[in-house]
């Protein structure tokens, strides 16, 4: 019995299927309704890019935030490499996150790492003249043992040569010379081997007897620190005593000053008499000598001259 085969069913059931897939197909190629959304952002690298990729992923502390759009030299300085980041938005970019290249384990495929952001930290925005926000970056590790490997090595090169500029011939000889007198030297010391030894010996009991007489030298050494505060105390007391004498002198010259306004004038006036006195003996005495009955007897009348009568008192 002959199947019967309805080939407008078929057909449409066909074009439905196909509807199907090729609406799948524009819907998985445009995200579907769980597409993320980015936004741009700009990172310049100064080293090397080597194994970093178009769509390689950009994490954040380790987790997947965005991809790399494009790779780009800049035209301005070919030593750079523009890097146009897509990264979810809602990721806290801030001004002080820093993008780092690194690379997965042993397989080299080099990702782009954001780090940074602190909490109160303002949000990355664009500045003119760049169209998009510019994440700050920093050499990757590769990059920093690149340099430092570059800067061992160029001191590696400085050290050889100035090892083989010190072992040059002529230093070469004049190391043999130096090697020759020490040689010469050491002979001279080992003849004199003996002489040596007693110096030493000498210098021991030398510094022995020093070391006695520093022992000795102490208690000298404070009976001369008392003696000079003994010194230091009678100068202290010499000084008292100046004080004490110049106020003694002091008052002996207020004693002197008074005694000479109060005894000098009656010392004047006693002389004054005394003077008279001496005056009025004087006369007394020559009147003595000239006539002693007069001392005697009193003194008698003298007679009237030619001429005089007497007046004298008249009798009753």
């Amino acid at each position: 019995m002959e199947t019967k085969v309805n080939y407008a069913i078929v057909g449409a059931f066909v074009l439905v299927l196909g509807a199907v897939l090729i609406g799948s197909a524009l819907w998985l190629a445009s995200g579907g309704t769980l597409q993320k959304k980015y936004s741009p952002y700009l990172a310049i690298m100064v080293e090397s890019v080597s194994g970093l990729n178009l769509n390689a992923p950009v994490k954040y502390n380790g987790v997947d935030v965005g991809k790399v759009r494009s790779i780009q030299l800049d035209p301005a300085n070919p030593e750079r490499v523009r890097l146009m980041l897509l990264i979810e938005r809602g990721t806290p970019i801030k001004v002080d996150t820093v993008a780092v290249l690194k690379t997965q384990g042993l397989t080299g495929i080099a990702y782009v790492e954001l780090s940074g952001g602190a909490l109160n930290a303002p949000l990355l925005e664009a500045i003119a003249p760049e169209p998009y926000p510019m994440i700050l970056t920093k050499p990757s590790l590769s990059a920093r043992l690149e340099n430092v490997l570059t800067s061992v090595l160029a001191k590696l090169d400085s050290t050889s040569d100035n090892i083989d500029a010190l072992l040059s011939a002529e230093n070469q000889a004049a190391f043999k010379s130096a090697l020759a007198d020490i040689a010469v030297v050491a002979r001279t010391v080992a003849a004199r081997r003996e002489t040596l030894d007693k110096g030493i010996t000498h210098a021991a009991r030398t510094l022995e007897n020093a070391s006695r007489l520093t022992a000795q030298a102490g208690p000298l050494i404070d009976r001369i620190g008392r003696s000079a505060e003994a010194v230091e105390e009678m100068g202290i007391e010499v000084a008292r005593t100046s004080v004490s004498a110049g106020k003694a002198v002091d008052s002996a010259g207020a004693d002197v000053k008074r005694f000479t306004a109060e005894t000098l004038p009656e010392l004047e006036r006693l002389l004054g008499e005394l003077a008279i006195l001496t005056t009025s003996l004087r006369r007394l005495t020559e009147q003595t000598e000239r006539n002693p009955r007069g001392f005697l007897f009193g003194r008698q009348p003298v007679p009237p001259g030619p001429g005089e009568t007497t007046t004298g008192p008249s009798k009753p």
